[in-house]
């Protein structure tokens, strides 16, 4: 199984960027007896029990870096993976938490193959709808991500 999570808040425009990519996917009939598709929220949860005995995760999510709006970053997720303080709520416990907790928890059922796509935004203001800088990158990672997924895919098939 592959697992295709989408995060971000739908309410709070460029921050929707993940869950637009899931959108985008499902209507191009990405999802199957292989392929799970998930827009996660802000649910970081989520993500860690989606990934459990997957063999490969893809995350995507808005960033806030300070460059150009619709910028594209694609990382392997153990760079990213970061430990989760108690302290914090759980709204705090976001998808790079998840990575690090999911693995202590789950070991060798939480897939070690994690890609991790970071889009640019631009507005984060309350509001509906992408920019259109994010929304021309929401595109470009969905297809990249079928890519990712087909290669995937054919590779166990050999």
């Amino acid at each position: 199984m592959i697992a295709v999570v989408g995060c971000g808040n739908l309410n709070r425009q460029d921050d929707g960027a993940g869950p637009e990519v899931i959108r985008v996917l499902r209507a191009a009939g990405l999802e199957g007896p292989d392929v799970r598709l998930l827009d996660a929220g802000t649910d970081g949860m989520a993500v860690m029990f989606a990934a459990r005995g997957c063999r490969s995760l893809i995350l995507i999510d808005a960033a806030r870096s300070g460059v150009e709006a619709g910028a594209i970053y694609e990382a392997p997720g153990h760079e990213l993976a970061r430990p989760y303080y108690p302290g914090l709520n759980l709204h705090d416990f976001r998808w790079d938490a998840a990575l690090h907790a999911g693995r202590h928890i789950f070991g060798a059922a939480f897939p070690d193959d994690v890609t991790v796509f970071l889009i640019e935004a631009g507005q984060l203001d309350l509001g509906l709808g992408l920019s259109v800088p994010v929304a021309k990158a929401a595109l470009v990672v969905a297809q990249r991500i079928g890519e990712i997924v087909a290669d995937r895919l054919a590779a166990e098939q050999r």
